[in-house]
């Protein structure tokens, strides 16, 4: 089979595309054709050793499929060949075929198309993981979202709209605040020639933002957490911009917290609960109330073109590799 593989740790650029040995079914196992593949920022930081998880060389980036089971291993349990499906793989889905454990393959409906799912699992997952388990985002409530053209914050847009918050979008353009506003954001703020806390300000009556949902990091950080309010919940969800070091009298001052969200960690840990998250995410999607925005596809010997896209926050929504 083909597949996009990295040698060696380095840009996009140093990507490869060649002929590798088909995935073979182990225990607990199905191998997966995929039809799609999700592209995220992790894998833009995977493939140039400066992500958490540190995969041996050489290996197959991309963490997200959609795609068809084709061959099921001994001890696999609730699947079988045939089953259309999305999930989460960590690596290894930029590829014509994954093996992947099975208890980690989600049935998607039949309203559902490949690319839609390839990029649904990471982005709402964490999202919905963020604002209802860490964020305890309530009703009525006001939630701001950095990087809300992207694929974490659109998803945050369109969950923290399902559960009933009044939400802020702040991106770097008009143009994605355009996309923003058509999925359901309530005001938006272009940080780029706007005062972050300022305008927050503003639109909440000088209360701030109860719940803070930033993707971005970097200076954007420490203008949010100012723009927090009282016994607001501030979540850290990754740095695109850098990692930022704001003043910890900040959180003192306004009796807030600073929650990690770590998504993957959870999945691991709270496989239930996840598979709980998981599901009431199909059902909000079958309702129409939530709906990834893909905005390219690539095959894979363009992947490099798609993760560059990615990693230079020019991405509206997703972009997703297609093998086939």
């Amino acid at each position: 089979m083909r597949a996009v593989v990295c040698k060696e740790f380095g840009p996009p650029e140093s990507l490869v595309v060649e002929e590798v040995p088909d995935p073979q079914a182990g225990p607990g196992q199905v191998v997966v054709e995929v039809s799609a593949a999700g592209v995220n920022f992790p894998d833009v930081l995977i493939i140039q050793d400066k992500y958490q998880f540190k995969p041996p060389l050489p290996f197959t980036p991309g963490g997200e499929i959609g795609g068809t089971i084709i061959e099921v291993g001994d001890g696999a349990e609730g699947v079988k060949v045939g089953d259309r499906i999305l999930a989460s793989t960590g690596i290894g889905a930029f590829a014509e075929k994954v093996a992947i454990p099975a208890s980690s393959a989600v049935p998607i409906p039949d309203e559902m198309d490949f690319v839609t799912a390839s990029a649904f699992l990471f982005t709402y997952g964490t999202s919905h993981y963020a604002l209802k388990d860490r964020g305890k985002l309530r009703a009525g409530e006001t939630l701001l979202v950095l990087g809300a053209a992207g694929g974490v914050g659109l998803a945050a847009v369109e969950i923290g709209k399902v559960m009933g918050a009044k939400v802020i979008a702040a991106a770097s353009t008009d143009e994605k605040l355009a996309v923003c506003k058509e999925h359901g954001a309530d005001e938006i703020i272009n940080y780029t020639n706007e005062d972050l806390k300022k305008r927050t300000k503003e639109l909440t009556g000088g209360q701030g933002a109860n719940v803070i949902y930033d993707p971005v990091g970097g200076d954007y950080a420490e203008a949010a957490l100012r723009a927090t309010a009282w016994e607001g919940r501030f979540l850290v969800i990754g740095f695109t911009a850098g990692i930022p070091t704001p003043p910890l009298n900040l959180v003192l001052l306004k009796g807030c917290d600073i929650v990690g969200v770590f998504w993957g960690a959870f999945v691991g840990r709270s496989p239930e609960k996840h598979m709980a998250n998981v599901a009431e995410l199909m059902t909000w999607y079958k309702d129409g109330k939530i709906k990834p925005h893909v905005s390219g596809t690539f095959p894979m010997e363009r992947a490099a073109e798609a993760l560059n896209e990615v990693g230079n926050r020019k991405v509206k929504g997703k972009v997703v590799i297609v093998p086939k």
